[in-house]
């Protein structure tokens, strides 16, 4: 934890001395807190999660007032928190996400006897989180990134995030006191308040050894960049983007056309567009079907009206975006959403649509414009979508509203698109992400930096461990969850069957 509340510094820079201070913490931490029991930390873990509940109120005024996002909102997001965070709990009480395996020796094979080989996860360090700014709870300072790596065993160097400076205050303050009450080793959550340059700085200090980002294209690239460049380059897991293309077949049109419209404005458009999950490109067949959705569609987007944007910044980037497509001959407004004139800073809902062959030739097209917008693709025949889909850069998530004698008619579709996004769907909106096992929220680069991995869900724990193998190595300097008794009492595959036998 801070020796210094970051309600001190929430509007003030940190210089470079102070910052390295608490780096040098979180590295002496390090060995104490990776030895912890696993049971001591999924109970800090759960503390953490009491003390964000027992200030619920605080957070949601706090955040309301920062970030304009709707309380109902933000009640479900802190939600979302608190079951996150205990659900890391759970999966360090169960313990077999260290992914224990065994081969026993044997010492009579020829013509070379077979060692004792043991193979276990463990954690890599320090690792420095970026918030994201349209989440100022299940992507922030007590978010998905932060807490997969407490409970791996790093400790935690928050960057704290300029949307939202108080929330991060009193958030911070939830894990400063659960560091305390649980007596975690002194620099196992640090939050900082700092310039981008300093950023740079921290995450090339020798002792930081990854980075976990939600954000843009460009800060995201930066990061990586800079981390590769290192004596030691460690890995970046930076969330940048997506447009997330949805697919509309033929068949799934001619029979759902007024609620697959209903659906995808829905997504589209709530909460002000800002989710990276947002649907922003839509594929579509020249039929009439095809102009029946676009009209609904057009329809339903006409009666929106968005909240306040985040910040200004994020207002302004939308903005020039939307001018920018306006610009383009090729494409023709679809429909345009309300203006709510009482509020600054508020996001119109646009729609765009244009002809496939055009879509190819112009990359601007292909670019996500952070809001409530979406661009519909006409593609003149199956042919031109495929084209489409194969040209698509990396993505989080693709999806496809289709029925079953779509799939029968466009089946290359689906395997192309498994190449693109980390999460695909069918016959349903992209936005609303669920935290459990199975979650893959990441995907090819630009989408992501690293494809391999995702930043919701329980498998976020192996961006911040690596696998070790014990070779001959005497039961008392072994792992407990490798040693012979399995007194851990996990699955362990042993001899290529799991098992939670003793050896």
């Amino acid at each position: 934890m801070t020796d210094k509340p970051l309600k001190e510094t929430a509007r003030t820079t940190m210089e470079w001395g102070e910052v390295e201070k608490y780096i040098k913490q979180a590295a002496n931490a390090f060995e104490a807190y990776r030895l912890c029991p696993k049971s001591r930390r999924a109970n800090f873990l759960r503390q953490i999660a009491r003390e964000i509940g027992a200030i619920r109120a605080d957070l949601v005024e706090t955040s309301h007032r920062e970030t304009h996002l709707p309380e109902g909102r933000l009640n479900g997001e802190i939600d979302r928190t608190i079951n996150q965070i205990n659900l890391f709990a759970a999966v360090l009480e169960e313990g077999s996400w260290v992914n224990a395996i065994i081969d026993t020796a044997n010492p009579q094979r020829t013509p070379v006897p077979k060692p004792d080989i043991r193979q276990m996860q463990l954690p890599i360090g320090p690792v420095c989180v970026f918030g994201a700014s349209n989440f100022p709870f299940a992507f922030s300072v007590a978010g998905g990134d932060t807490i997969s790596a407490l409970a791996a065993g790093c400790p935690v160097l928050y960057k704290a995030h300029s949307a939202h400076p108080e929330t991060s205050v009193l958030v911070s303050g939830c894990i400063e006191r659960a560091a305390g009450q649980m007596n975690m080793p002194n620099g196992v959550f640090a939050a900082l308040v700092v310039t981008r340059e300093v950023s740079i700085q921290v995450i090339t200090h020798p002792s930081v050894t990854a980075v976990a980002f939600t954000g843009s294209f460009s800060g995201g690239k930066a990061l990586y960049d800079a981390a590769v460049r290192r004596p030691v380059p460690i890995p970046v897991y930076a969330e940048m983007g997506s447009i997330n293309p949805v697919f509309l077949l033929p068949d799934r049109l001619k029979h759902h056309a007024d609620a697959t419209a209903a659906g995808l404005v829905a997504s589209n458009t709530m909460g002000a567009g800002q989710f990276c999950t947002n649907p922003g490109l839509m594929v579509m067949l020249q039929s009439p079907e095809t102009e029946q959705f676009l009209a609904a569609y057009g329809k339903q987007l006409a009666e929106q009206t968005c909240h306040t944007m985040l910040t200004p910044g994020i207002y302004d980037a939308y903005s020039a975006g939307i001018k920018h497509l306006k610009s383009i001959g090729e494409l023709s407004i679809l429909a345009e959403g309300k203006t709510d004139k009482l509020l600054s800073d508020t996001a119109v809902p646009i729609a765009f649509r244009v002809r496939g062959t055009d879509f190819l030739r112009n990359s601007a097209l292909r670019e996500e414009y952070f809001g409530p917008a979406s661009i519909h693709v006409i593609a003149e025949d199956n042919a031109e979508l495929l084209e489409i889909a194969n040209m698509l850069d990396g993505q989080l998530t693709a999806g496809v509203w289709c029925t079953d004698d779509d799939i029968e008619s466009f089946s290359p579709l689906f395997r192309i698109l498994e190449r693109k996004a980390g999460r695909l769907m069918i016959n349903g909106a992209p936005t609303g992400v669920e935290v459990c096992h199975a979650m893959v929220h990441g995907g090819p680069f630009p989408a992501t930096t690293d494809a391999r991995s995702t930043s919701v869900g329980t498998q976020a724990i192996y961006r911040f461990t690596r696998p070790v193998s014990f070779q001959n190595y005497p039961e008392k300097l072994l792992p407990v969850e490798l040693r012979g008794d399995n007194g851990s009492d996990i699955w362990r595959k042993v001899d290529g069957e799991l098992t939670k036998k003793s050896l």
